[in-house]
């Protein structure tokens, strides 16, 4: 009894050594097949005063497709990567506008548009072609309600040869079905993101997209954080009247399809770059007395632009009335590093005002001497309306004069031109840039010292207070490597310390400002994933080695039995047992028959 005991924990050991291994070898068939990861960067996802927007979802778990599949094809389970380059922007207008379908968009941008690359004057061409593609895409992205996920990523080797595979697969035509492949049960396969619900010849690769994600939460109170320092003008013996100031405000946040890489070189970097060197050149003048204007420079960095500027609204707001009453004149930066030649003044008072004729003619006779034009735009305010076009209007609302000088010649749209996914180092031109900043310092050196219509340069090339192209590179790097979209934004983000630390090295009384923001605007976190790319076989090539498995561990069990107990133990295995209703007329019988020997 003893020995028949041990031969059977024997045969378990043996079977559950067996099916270890299978397991272990089922494992390894599942993991080893990932074939990369790469990072993806969502669409946003916001609402206004209720309204959704953007994409609805994050997580990820179908296979992949190409634009190359079949007219009719079912593409709810199908993530389509899209290169950039080969956009087929009808096709997303289809399915967007048509709400047809959809498993989820992996839009490939070019590798010269990842962050880390530098500018410079290379790929030119490519560049240009991409251009109006992506402008016309994140237009369409940006305003559209889309109930699946979507994705950004940048185009390198392991992702194209993904690519390559895909396109080969959906260039067969094989027909969808519902067929669902793999080794282990459903529930196994839904966990470990492993499901293919199309069926390809066997020689074919298939690719499964997953993002393990957890769905978007709302972000609470997002906080917006304005910057302001001074430089104090010079005072006259005696003279106890405050004196009058002149405001240079910038912009620094930015908004685009996707947040993670809305960097906005451009739309405002170039504002906030030119902001801190202005900042930079007149602290040298101030620094001297002999030298020190008689007018006080306020410089402010501020947030929640593309939302209606709430951050300019709010430090306005802050002002005590003798503060406000003592600018002369506020000139806001937008845009300013990508133009040919011309710039233009945008305002709300009318043209024939005193302080905005002085402003102008003041702008224009310097860029006459560098080169350019400037031209002027006026657009009224309508107090009714929220709507906020350019930052300067802030200012007029509360009756102080004010302009933005811009490259763009007419107000943007609302959430347009603030940052989007084009706007990156490439398509910044430093000479133009260099320029600008030379009209902006120039044009407000002349104002403060009195020599309005003199041809006189006080920032000239070569002098010690020439315009510093490395310093301005090295912000313009910064900023092109940072996305800044205000409700991701950390009132200490170490980027917005960098900003204060910067302002504090050139002026006095550095102050910050934390605000919630408010209005209509909600937004929603999940702005950057892993993407795991799974290479999947065939569900012939499943079913296949499912049946060999299946045949070893028969032939194995089989094997275990005989020779732990022996061949009768294995037939008896397979024998037939007695069916329920023999054992119920047994059992009937004998209980009938005890009635009668106690009768």
């Amino acid at each position: 009894m003893a020995h028949r005991k041990a031969r059977e924990r024997d045969m378990l050991d043996s079977v559950y050594s067996m099916l270890a291994l299978v397991f272990i070898l089922v494992a390894c068939v599942e993991l080893c097949d990932a074939a990369t990861v790469v990072d993806v960067y969502r669409l946003i996802q916001y609402d206004i005063s209720g309204v959704p927007f953007g994409s609805r979802l994050a997580s990820l778990n179908h296979h992949a497709g190409s634009l190359h599949f079949s007219p009719g094809a079912d593409l709810s389970r199908t993530v389509v990567m899209i290169p950039v380059r080969e956009l087929n922007i009808s096709f997303v207008t289809e399915y967007v506008s048509r709400k047809h379908p959809l498993g989820g968009m992996l839009f490939l941008l070019p590798e010269i548009f990842r962050l880390e690359n530098g500018g410079g004057g290379k790929d030119v061409r490519e560049k240009e072609v991409v251009k109006n593609v992506l402008l016309e895409l994140e237009k369409l992205l940006v305003h559209a309600k889309l109930p699946y996920p979507v994705y950004f990523a940048f185009e390198n080797d392991e992702i194209d040869a993904v690519l390559d595979d895909v396109k080969k697969n959906d260039a067969t035509g094989q027909p969808a079905t519902a067929t669902t492949g793999g080794l282990v049960d459903n529930s196994v396969i839904e966990n470990a993101g492993y499901f293919v619900s199309y069926v390809y010849p066997l020689e074919c690769e298939l690719y499964k997209l997953v993002i393990p994600i957890a769905e978007p939460k709302k972000v609470a109170s997002p906080t917006i954080t304005n910057i302001q320092g001074w430089l104090q003008g010079l005072k006259a013996d005696g003279d106890a009247n405050q004196l009058p100031t002149i405001a240079i405000v910038a912009s620094y946040d930015t908004f685009g399809a996707a947040p993670a890489l809305s960097v906005g070189s451009d739309s405002n970097g170039s504002g906030v770059v030119a902001l801190l060197e202005v900042a930079r050149l007149f602290s040298l003048l101030y620094s001297n007395p002999k030298t020190r204007g008689r007018y006080n420079i306020l410089f402010g960095l501020t947030s929640g632009g593309p939302y209606n500027y709430n951050g300019t609204h709010k430090w306005l707001r802050s002002f005590d009335q003798r503060l406000r009453e003592s600018i002369d004149y506020a000139i806001c930066l937008n845009s300013v590093g990508s133009w040919n030649n011309e710039l233009w003044i945008h305002v709300s008072k009318p043209p024939e005002n005193a302080y905005i004729k002085q402003i102008f003619e003041g702008f224009t006779n310097v860029a006459e001497e560098l080169g350019f034009k400037v031209g002027l735009k006026h657009k009224k305010i309508n107090i009714s309306n929220p709507r906020v076009a350019w930052e300067h209007e802030q200012f007029s609302r509360l009756r102080v004069t004010a302009a933005t000088l811009s490259e763009l010649s007419a107000a943007p749209e609302l959430l347009e031109s603030t940052g989007g996914l084009l706007d990156s180092r490439h398509f910044v031109d430093e000479t133009s840039f260099i320029r600008s900043v030379q009209l902006v310092a120039e044009s407000l050196a002349r104002h403060i010292y009195g020599y309005q219509g003199k041809n006189i340069q006080i920032f000239a090339d070569n002098s010690s207070l020439a315009v510093n192209p490395s310093y301005i590179r090295s912000w313009l790097d910064l900023l092109s490597q940072t996305p800044r979209v205000a409700p991701f934004i950390s009132k200490n983000d170490p980027f917005i310390m960098a900003l204060k630390k910067e302002l504090a090295d050139h002026t006095d009384e550095v102050i910050m400002q934390h605000e919630v923001l408010d209005g209509m605007f909600t937004f929603y976190d999940s702005t950057k994933a892993s993407l795991n790319i799974y290479q999947v076989a065939s569900v012939t090539f499943d079913l296949l080695l499912l049946l060999v498995l299946g045949s070893y561990l028969i032939v194995l069990f089989s094997f275990l039995v005989i020779t732990t107990r022996g061949l009768d133990d294995l037939i008896s295995l397979f024998r037939r047992p007695p069916s329920r209703k023999v054992e119920v007329s047994q059992e009937k019988l004998a209980n009938d028959n005890y009635e009668c020997v106690m009768v």
